[in-house]
């Protein structure tokens, strides 16, 4: 499907869509807890289909009502087929983990372009815990024979993904000793640790984190049914919060100061580039600005780079984007799609091993390739907001986290017509 997008005058309302990341750690930590957790407000996508989907193959739960889905969990069983993980990758390594203590043979497929990003980190972590457990070279298909968790000490890098992180702490109360979760490298995207250390918390179970060496430690422990409320997604509200500063004035509803999720740096982002914002006690209002040049270190909040690329694409002067190299193993290779939608719009980009120097000017109309990644269709179709004459190849990939996104940005006066 492609969207076409003409210039528009941008104003209005908008209200964050449920966090992703913490709809699947809860439907993951409820699946855990022996008795039925009530999960509200949760995000309906690609990516959350997916896990629901898993997790029922090896017997969990799950029924969905309006604003409430109520997950049986704590008792599982081997799968009758393959647990297909689509597109998620939250899904592939939270589920590898998670299928060491199911009973029986459990193998997970993938779609395309997961195919291509890296699990065997988080197997041979397994294996270290007594799993047995094994992948194609690097990546999916996983075949995990489960039903043992020994325990004990884990190595394992910290700068490839946090996810691989957050498997191991999912399954670590289930051991049959306390697991060490040790890392050789320093940690990046901490934040996402930090929330599923939070999540964790919710279902009953402690973690002690030293932030000093990164390492964990997690000893049995049982997970206990609760209600989970899901907040609103920061990732999510980023395009609507950057097409206020770029195009118009833009109220984002539905969001947590509190939270600990990573790309609510924005804010911060926002203001160092000179753009208006409005902060109120869960909302955020960005009014049109003149923005300029910042250098920032996107670490912990990698997600945020076609979000950011986007603003400084239209900034006075030259920005530079650091802490870049992990979202080279996203859905897409996003420093090369960035780079190369950019240079489409007319835009000057300099791409070193792990910065992006981007020189602002003013964006011109032209098609982009998604690259089924939905974070950069719907960074450049901000861009083509402002620029007009724009088409989003692909456009259909925005399903993955945020299925409502192009009617609402037509609600706030964006000119967008879908077509295929």
């Amino acid at each position: 499907m492609k969207a076409f997008i003409e210039k528009s005058n941008i104003a209005g309302k908008v209200a964050a869509p449920s966090s992703k990341s913490y709809t699947i750690r809860a439907l993951m930590c409820a699946a855990l807890a022996k008795g039925e957790s009530e999960i509200v407000h949760s995000l309906t996508s690609d990516d959350t289909e997916a896990a629901i989907s898993a997790l029922e193959k090896i017997g969990v739960g799950i029924r969905r009502e309006k604003e409430t889905w109520r997950v049986s969990g704590g008792s599982f069983r081997a799968p009758e087929e393959d647990l297909y993980c689509g597109e998620s990758a939250a899904t592939l390594r939270f589920m590898t983990a998670i299928c060491s203590v199911v009973p029986g043979k459990c193998r997970l497929t993938v779609g395309p372009s997961l195919a291509r990003r890296p699990v065997k980190p988080l197997v041979d972590a397994l294996r270290q815990l007594g799993v047995d457990a094994s992948c194609s070279g690097e990546v999916a298909p996983v075949i995990v024979n489960g039903g043992r968790l020994r325990g004990g000490v884990a190595k394992m890098r910290g700068d490839i993904s946090s996810q691989f992180v957050t498997g191991l702490l999912l399954v670590a109360p289930l051991a049959e000793r306390s697991v060490k979760i040790r890392l050789t490298t320093p940690l990046e995207s901490r934040p996402y640790v930090l929330m599923t250390i939070e999540c964790l918390e919710k279902f009953g179970i402690k973690v002690k984190y030293s932030t000093a060496v990164d390492e964990f430690e997690v000893g049995r422990q049982e997970y206990r049914p609760t209600g989970y409320e899901v907040q609103g997604d920061w990732s999510s509200a980023s395009y609507f919060l950057a097409l206020g500063a770029m195009a118009g004035g833009v109220q984002v509803t539905n969001l947590s100061f509190r939270s600990l999720q990573g790309d609510k740096m924005l804010v911060d982002l926002l203001r160092r580039m000179g753009a208006m914002v409005e902060v109120g006690r869960d909302s955020v209002v960005v009014k049109k600005s003149r923005l300029k040049a910042i250098r920032a270190d996107l670490t912990d909040c990698i997600d945020l780079l076609p979000t950011v690329a986007a603003l400084a694409a239209v900034a006075d002067g030259e920005t530079e984007l650091t802490g870049i190299e992990r979202a080279r193993l996203k859905e897409s290779d996003r420093v090369a799609a960035v780079r190369e939608g950019l240079g489409r719009i007319g835009i000057r980009v300099v791409d070193a091993k792990n910065k992006l120097t981007i020189t602002g000017g003013k964006p011109k109309g032209a098609v982009i390739d998604s690259k089924n990644d939905h974070r950069i269709a719907m960074a450049f179709s901000i861009l083509g907001v402002l620029a007009g004459d724009t088409v989003i190849e692909g456009a259909e990939c925005v399903n993955k986290t945020f299925p409502e996104f192009w009617a609402i940005l037509k609600d706030i006066g964006g000119k967008v017509r879908l077509d295929g």
